[in-house]
């Protein structure tokens, strides 16, 4: 893979349907100062606004493996086949689990059953006890310190974890602040937890007899009596035995003999009622308030406790959990009552995003795009519906016949109404459609339906055609004009088909990456919340910047966005032309906006995670991969003058380490190695070059500058030379192939890397060592939990959603200045002999809390436990140090294999091993690590392993 393609792809996330501003992109005129798309007589080749160029048979050939057109050049061939034979096919995820979440009302960690998983998944979802398209809803739960202890003690009564909300509260009366003065964001969904309870604790008490809560039954289609009267009179009653949930209780008709079950209460008020009624035999009455028109939806009813609480009860120490439980079902009730229960989760999920992006950014928004997003809320439930489930799918085109959800009672009038607001587009014949659109819209026919319109057409069809092949055969007539009845052809067999609007999608994906801040996470981030598998840490969002000042900076983005798109598309499909027109593209815009940016900024701003949200930082990434694209085509003059450009626009940033080694290479690869050496030894003077790259450049210097070129020796070349400890081993080889992997047998005799036998001589005839084979796992783990308090620290900007596992300037220079008394003060700590009570601490107050780089399920706590207590305060805060101030640079190439072993009870000593199979060599950064380590005092060495000569003796 191209360097920078996994990076950028990330950057880009999930794609885009639709590209708004594609067309003008692609046609504007390029003011850049490199041609990239000249042939040999310098003349410009002529590119389409889409990019897709037509080339003579003759310069193309077909690929057999993909059969896509590649370039006819041996080299171009060759590249590609590599390529298409070692890449893997994406997994396609299911989009129905993608809509059972919960957004603003789920806790982190969710108690589920070993049904519930199956109940998401399917259509027995909507036969829950507590329908989620009936349920009620309540936001998370936020505890004083005066109720820790009573939280404490009614933990074991609820069965869940309850975990504290992000604390978010304030005003967002001025959007774009001044930076005089921190705002905090304010999030409605929260304000059941974040408001102050209309009532005190001690009227409740004394007037707990006959005070009303109103609520809902829900779970109607389970009930005995589908018919209710308004006033009828209702009780309730515990259902322990409930297998969808254990705090359920059931709603009872008080007016039948029989006393018939109408329903159930809503599982989030339930959870703190059926303690009260079970521990402390509370009972319940009241009546229906309402009477709904379906009569499977939800009904609104009132409910009284007619209960005494007496004055010994009062005295009671479990009192203390009483008035918690109490007090949390009136604030679930008062908060319930500006919710629908109707509302499936997906739908207020979404409606929720809208809402808190229009809060937290309006000015990104003009008043007309504020409108439309706002005009969703007011759309009929099923068109909500509809328009978040079609949202969520890969599309872009849907035929009506095929859609059908349960929760969707009438998908016709649905569409009617969202094509009517302009939420949808519909494809009924009339209007003329874009070649892209006929190409989707034939890809929702099946293989006998494309056969069915060739025949209609007297066209060739072989039978064992595939789809795709009918469907280009299909698209070339209609392209070619010989079709022109190919759209009625595909109306008389999908009928009316259906697209999301341009308008909307544009809308809708900003809201969403607003939201987010990336493009990695999508509402799937909120299911796996909801089912309990990731629990996000907890800390403060205090905001006082806008990430985005106006909508021009924001649109300036989103384009930047585009480009990366097409880039990235146009290497999938080999559109080589078209991936030089990005790169040209980029390199124009980034010139520009990041003159601008250098002008108006100072270094500690360019430091900063901001720079991360700039158009010029998503262009720089394009020519990044641009630069890899061109030296794999041998293009050095190309890559050199983009390098360049990069290293000019960007004067604080910490890629410039890289830019500067890929400089120096091709320097060399064009013979200037006069050129090469003054770019390497000025390299060394840029304080934004480290870690490996500045290794490498070391390296570089010392082997350019031998006389006569250069006769000084460099100073650091006795640092660079410093021998680091081998240690040679011997194993009985499985495979001796090049370009694999190196595998042996152990001794064991079972199959094993190079790793696993290292750690075998290690703990045998290498010293009776311990240890694991993590590379920079463990550390970073380590480095986690011991700096738990310090990443989730207040400081200003770097939180900005729930969803965050980490600062957004943790791989910054920032973290590190932002924090240095709060850093410096903890790493005595470590450095005095703390380390291991801080560990323990942090893994049992956060266990299972996802975290940048710790992981939870590789490392067991005994053995974090004797690394750290092996290797030492000192060290380890040394270590740490390092991660702190430059957490992106350190991160990775640490050494495979980090061992341990004790002397005594308590004192032991650790060891770092490098392993190398036959044929490696230490990278840079690896190289980088171990003199590090070795400077910090760690015992560090490298372990090279290789085949035995004689296989019967091998030597370990």
């Amino acid at each position: 893979m191209l360097t920078g393609r996994e990076s950028l792809s990330r950057l880009i996330g999930k794609r885009r349907r639709f590209l708004p501003n594609r067309q003008s992109i692609l046609s504007s005129p390029i003011q850049s100062s490199l041609n990239l798309l000249s042939d040999k007589n310098e003349s410009l080749v002529e590119t389409e606004c889409k990019g897709k160029v037509e080339s003579s048979n003759s310069d193309w050939v077909i690929c057999p493996v993909c059969g896509n057109k590649v370039s006819g050049e041996d080299y171009s061939i060759n590249s590609h086949l590599d390529r298409c034979l070692s890449r893997r096919t994406k997994r396609k995820l299911t989009q129905r689990t993608l809509l059972q979440l919960n957004f603003g009302y789920s806790q982190s960690k969710v108690q589920v059953s070993s049904g519930e998983p199956e109940q998401l998944l399917t259509s027995d979802f909507d036969k829950s006890h507590c329908d989620s398209k009936e349920n009620a809803t309540c936001g998370f739960l936020k505890f004083s310190p005066s109720e820790e202890k009573s939280r404490d003690q009614c933990r074991k009564l609820l069965h869940t974890e309850s975990v504290k909300q992000i604390d978010m509260a304030g005003s967002t009366e001025n959007p774009v602040s001044d930076g005089r003065a921190n705002i905090m964001v304010e999030f409605h969904a929260f304000a059941a937890d974040n408001e102050e309870p209309r009532f005190s604790m001690d009227e409740t008490v004394d007037s707990i007899s006959g005070m009303a809560i109103d609520t809902f039954i829900v779970g109607r289609r389970f009930s005995d009596e589908k018919d209710v009267n308004v006033g009828a009179s209702i009780s309730l009653l515990r259902d322990p035995d409930n297998i969808k949930d254990s705090n359920a209780i059931k709603v009872l008709s008080a007016s039948s003999a029989c006393c018939k079950v109408l329903g159930y209460l809503p599982r989030e008020l339930a959870q703190y009622l059926s303690p009260l009624i079970e521990k402390y035999s509370l009972s319940f009455e009241g009546y229906v308030i309402a009477v709904p028109r379906d009569s499977l939806e939800a009904v609104p009813i009132q409910i009284v406790c007619p209960n005494i609480i007496s004055n010994g009860e009062k005295r009671c120490d479990s009192f203390e959990v009483f008035k918690h439980l109490w007090q949390k079902a009136l604030q679930v009730a008062e908060f319930a009552k500006n919710r629908s229960p109707n509302t499936t989760k997906y739908q207020q999920n979404f409606c929720l995003l809208l809402r808190e992006v229009l809060t937290s950014s309006p000015h990104l928004f003009t008043e007309n795009e504020k409108k439309f997003i706002e005009s969703f809320t007011s759309l009929s439930e099923d068109s909500q519906r509809l328009f978040v489930r079609l949202y969520t799918r890969k599309g872009p085109w849907f035929r009506l016949s095929t859609i059908m959800y349960p929760e969707v009672c009438n998908p016709q009038q649905a569409v009617k109404e969202l094509s009517a607001t302009g939420y949808l587009c519909l494809f009924d014949g009339k209007t003329e459609r874009h070649d892209d659109d006929m190409k989707c819209l034939l890809s929702l026919l099946t293989v006998s339906e494309l056969r069915d319109i060739l025949c209609t057409l007297k066209k060739k069809c072989n039978r064992g055609s595939r789809k795709q092949d009918l469907i280009a055969s299909l698209f070339s007539c209609y392209k070619c004009g010989s079709c022109p009845v190919l759209q009625h052809l595909i109306l008389e067999r999908t009928e009316i088909c259906i697209k999301i609007s341009l308008e909307a999608e544009s809308l809708f994906w900003r809201a969403e990456r607003l939201f987010f801040l990336n493009g990695e996470q999508d509402l799937s981030a909120f299911l796996l919340v909801d089912l309990g598998i990731v629990k996000y840490p907890t800390y403060n969002c205090i905001i006082s910047e806008q990430i985005f000042s106006s909508k021009s900076v924001l649109h300036a983005y989103e384009e930047a966005i585009e480009v990366a798109q097409i880039m990235d598309q146009s290497l999938d499909e080999n559109n080589f032309e078209l991936v030089l027109r990005c790169i040209m593209i980029a390199e124009s815009r980034m010139s520009s906006s990041s003159e601008k940016l250098v002008e108006s900024t100072t270094p500690e701003l360019m430091a900063t995670f901001r720079a991360c949200f700039s158009a010029s930082w998503v262009y720089s990434k394009v020519i990044l991969l641009g630069i890899s694209f061109l030296e794999r085509e041998h293009r050095y003059n190309d890559a050199i003058h983009l390098v360049r450009r990069l290293l000019n626009c960007f004067t604080c940033d910490r890629r410039r380490g890289y830019w500067t080694v890929r400089l120096s290479v091709d320097l060399e690869h064009i013979g200037c190695p006069n050129e090469s050496l003054s770019v390497a030894e000025g390299g060394l003077l840029d304080p934004w070059v480290r870690a490996g790259s500045r290794m490498a450049l070391q390296r570089r210097a010392l082997r350019l500058g031998k006389p006569p070129r250069r006769w000084k020796t460099p100073s650091f070349s006795e640092l660079i030379k410093r021998k680091i400890i081998e240690v040679h081993i011997q194993g009985r080889p499985l495979n001796c192939e090049a370009g694999r992997k190196s595998r042996f047998y152990g001794e064991d005799g079972e199959q094993c890397g190079v790793e696993q036998l290292a750690l075998q001589y290690y703990a045998t005839k290498g010293g009776g060592w311990q240890g694991v084979h993590t590379e920079s796992g463990i550390w970073l783990t380590i480095f986690g939990l011991l700096m738990w308090d310090i990443l989730f620290s207040d400081v200003p900007n770097v939180f900005r959603t729930r969803f965050q596992t980490a600062p957004l300037d943790m791989e910054t220079d920032h973290f590190y200045l932002a924090r240095t008394s709060l850093i410096e003060s903890h790493l005595q700590k470590i450095h005095d002999g703390l380390a291991e009570e801080i560990l323990i601490t942090s893994w049992e107050l956060h266990i299972g809390t996802a975290c940048r780089g710790v992981n939870w399920d590789r490392h067991s706590l005994s053995d974090l436990r004797a690394a750290v207590s092996c290797i030492g305060g000192p060290c380890l805060a040394s270590l740490c140090r390092h991660l702190a101030q430059d957490y992106r640079s350190w991160s990775s190439g640490m050494p495979d294999l980090l061992l341990w072993r004790f002397h005594g009870d308590y004192k032991g000593e650790a060891k770092l091993v490098e392993v190398k199979g036959p044929r490696d060599q230490l990278s840079e950064q690896q190289r980088a690590w171990l003199l590090l380590l070795m400077d910090c005092g760690f015992k560090a060495e490298v372990c090279k392993v290789s085949p035995a000569m004689n296989p019967l003796e091998v030597s370990y």
